[in-house]
């Protein structure tokens, strides 16, 4: 059976936990040339022993320009292109807004907006017609939940990207779609289930579906997104969420 993104090259940044790893692993078991990142050196390498298939794994902070450089140069010795980004790194921390301060408010629009503008674009010179960028949303970027006013926005600025993006790119043939996961049960989340009780039972209750998602439930979006089964699918947003926002 042909394998969907057999010797494609695959870029993921924040690809050694959760649904990054899950998604990279996905990729690599249709033949994909993964490229991951992540800030914690242990952790990369031990995710990219898990992905197989030839992944690599590049050290760095997506806010910090020189890392997202070290990692297209690394590819561009490589393979000299790129057919797939997913640009999934973010951070979640919350506050409410009058508790609101620089640190954190330059922390998470450095990570989660700046990072993804110069994922995509320091990609760009590698991509040709036929190239898909996928976007890491959230429910968040259009949901009004307590403390999280400043990740919330930058998830809507995500979902915005991707408007104008497609607009931008359009004469390349380059796709740009967002993946918007609700709840799901990444390490992460075990951790804060763990720590706050009642939670897992108030967000069964609020999704539809009655349950949290699997983060290679995700990954099967991402792919959906990147591959040529989407080829008419420009601009969207794919709720991943059990009908949490729809509903």
């Amino acid at each position: 059976m042909a394998r969907r993104f057999n010797s494609k090259v695959v870029v993921i940044t924040g690809g050694t936990d959760g649904i990054g790893l899950a998604t990279a692993k996905a990729f690599a078991g249709e033949g994909a040339l993964v490229y991951i990142t992540g800030r914690n050196e242990v952790r990369l390498n031990a995710a990219v022993g898990e992905i197989g298939n030839g992944a690599v794994g590049v050290q760095g902070d997506v806010s910090n320009a020189a890392d997202l450089d070290r990692l297209y140069a690394k590819i561009t010795g490589d393979h000299d292109r790129v057919d797939v980004v997913y640009a999934n790194a973010g951070v979640s921390e919350s506050a409410p807004i009058d508790q609101i301060q620089d640190e954190h408010f330059d922390r998470v629009f450095d990570i989660n907006v700046k990072g993804t503008i110069y994922t995509v674009q320091k990609a760009l010179p590698l991509m040709s017609a036929g190239g898909s960028i996928v976007l890491a949303g959230s429910g968040a970027g259009c949901k009004g939940f307590a403390n999280l006013s400043v990740y919330s926005a930058t998830k809507a600025a995500i979902r915005s990207f991707a408007r104008t993006w497609t607009t931008d790119l359009k004469s390349r043939g380059i796709r740009v779609n967002v993946v918007s996961p609700g709840m799901v049960l990444t390490p992460a989340m075990k951790t804060y289930l763990q720590d706050n009780d009642g939670a897992e039972d108030w967000m069964k209750e609020a999704i539809p579906f009655g349950r949290l998602a699997e983060a290679d439930e995700v990954a099967k979006a991402v792919m959906f997104l990147a591959s040529k089964e989407s080829s008419f699918v420009g601009g969207a947003e794919l709720m991943v969420d059990g009908g949490f926002v729809a509903v």
